[in-house]
């Protein structure tokens, strides 16, 4: 079992590290994107904005096949966003944002946002999203062989989660794998398990093709949408979006995510509109809406069992339903199991260089592991700082802008990578969670001297998604500056033989 733990959590540990980094910001996804579009008004969109939305819909999206109406997010990081396919097979799809409080249209920078971190932690990027997921997958699996076989190798996992020992070589890492470990053991064994069971059509896809003709069909079944309606040809008045809206409302009781209109201005127009999915245990299906007199023609229904637990699962994942402070829980036990994996590997290293024979000429296998701690570790975490940083600096009118944040990111996690390998290990953790301290530091920097919602000014006017990200970057920068001192430190200490022998190239 102590074998299983180790190499269960060391193969996919690069891995899961990431998916540990990416979606524990995930969980402030939408505050995430609020930061990354300074331009838009976070507030519920307006009676006066949805006015406006119906007559550009009816002037500028007249003769359309269907409308399209993404509505904003209470949470904010979105915009009341209008939509239209072309007419023709060589038009363009239209998109118009507009500010959900005057319902003018509004320039808001391009850009991923929140959205990034979210689908990078389960399907990576610049992969097919298949083999992507399918390296998620097998890490979790691999994640939850580890977390059991540590259950079951660790005697005293209460006593240890009140030792943490600083300064101490291998027994600080330990512990500190040990009490992160334990720290928020539930969380970690089920934010595992539902990440499995979300996608467990694909590590067991036998009872789909046992009881269905394809996927698609089975898609169909547990997620069923609105019947495709043909043009009728006899013109007529879509109601109104304030209409649609005060229908869905009497339905489910909240706003919808979106609404689809199939034929808008023929008297077989039809409304879907698509809740949003926020609500523990509660099943979201579609609503369909006669686009012409409002009436019902599809309502909510009883979830089956099935699909509750399929709904929990989901939620209990992601987080969605979580009230503010449930969602700080979530983010801090997502901390903890980025602390624990990333000590983990780290610990591997220390572990075993005690172990070499000559630990100043260390094996392929050895170096390999360290400098990959170093560039995923490190690396990575500062990489991050460079896709915020990159959406304040990149030109706004820039083509493709939201492709060169992320790409942005990639390219400094790359050179930091290629430094990391070319410098003596010691050297290369300081040097490395320095940079990162440097480039976390200037997130806050730069928002300042480029838009009007510096910590300060958003500190006055209690704008706390403003002020609380750059609190969070300067949080960060303080503790990868503090890591890098003591890492220094450590490496500065004068060393008897046998210490120097079995000394550990990794933070302290």
């Amino acid at each position: 079992m102590a074998s299983l733990h180790t190499w269960a959590g060391l193969i996919p540990g690069w891995i899961l590290f990431l998916v540990f980094v990416s979606g524990t910001a995930s969980f402030f996804r939408h505050e995430i994107s609020a930061w990354m579009r300074p331009e838009l008004t976070p507030a519920p969109v307006t009676l006066q904005a949805l006015q406006a939305a119906d007559a550009l819909l009816a002037t500028s999206g007249h003769g359309a096949p269907s409308w399209s109406v993404m509505l904003p997010n209470p949470r904010g990081g979105e915009a009341l966003t209008l939509g239209w396919p072309p007419s023709t097979d060589e038009g363009e799809w239209t998109s118009i944002t507009l500010d959900p409080v005057t319902g003018s249209r509004s320039t808001i920078r391009e850009t991923e946002g929140g959205d990034f971190l979210f689908h990078f932690h389960y399907n990576l990027r610049y992969l097919p999203w298949w083999v992507g997921r399918y390296l998620i997958v097998i890490a979790s699996l691999a994640m939850l062989v580890a977390i059991l076989s540590g259950i079951i190798t660790h005697k005293k996992i209460f006593t240890d989660f009140f030792l943490l020992r600083f300064g101490k070589g291998q027994r600080s890492w330990l512990d500190a794998h040990n009490v992160t470990s334990v720290l928020a053991l539930p969380f970690h064994l089920m934010i595992t398990y539902t990440g499995l069971v979300i996608f467990a059509n694909m590590l067991l896809p036998w009872p789909i093709s046992a009881n269905f003709a394809s996927e698609d069909a089975y898609f169909e079944a547990a997620y069923p949408s609105s019947p495709e309606v043909e043009k009728s040809g006899r013109p007529a008045a879509t109601i109104s979006l304030v209409d649609i809206l005060d229908t869905v409302r009497g339905q489910i009781g909240q706003m919808p995510a979106s609404l689809s209109i199939q034929n808008p201005g023929d008297a077989a127009a039809v409304v879907t509109a698509y809740p949003r999915p926020d609500r523990l245990g509660g099943s979201s299906p579609v609503i369909a809406i006669n686009g012409v007199s409002g009436t019902v023609l599809k309502g909510p229904r009883p979830a089956s069992g099935a699909e509750a637990t399929r709904d929990v699962m989901v939620q209990l994942h992601a987080g969605w339903f979580a009230a503010p402070v449930l969602r700080w829980l979530y983010f801090l036990a997502g901390l903890s199991g980025t602390v624990m994996t990333g000590s983990g590997l780290i610990l591997w290293t220390v572990k075993r260089r005690a172990k070499l024979p000559d630990p100043s000429r260390p094996h392929f296998g050895f170096r390999l592991v360290e400098r990959l701690n170093i560039g995923v570790i490190a690396g990575s975490s500062a990489a991050i700082a460079v896709f915020f940083l990159a959406n304040r600096l990149l030109p706004v009118g820039l083509a493709d802008r939201a492709s060169w944040e992320v790409d942005a990111m990639f390219i400094a996690w790359g050179a930091l990578f290629v430094w990391a390998i070319g410098r003596p290990a010691r050297r290369a953790w300081v040097e490395v969670l320095t940079a990162g301290a440097v480039l976390y530091a200037m997130v806050p920097a730069v928002n300042a001297l480029t838009t009007s919602h510096g910590l300060l000014p958003s500190l006055i006017a209690g704008d706390w998604i403003f002020a609380g990200f750059d609190l969070v970057m300067l949080s960060t920068a303080a503790l990868l500056a503090l890591a890098a001192r003591r890492t220094a430190r450590q490496n500065g200490k004068p060393a008897s033989r046998r210490q120097a022998r079995v000394k550990a190239q990794a933070p302290v």
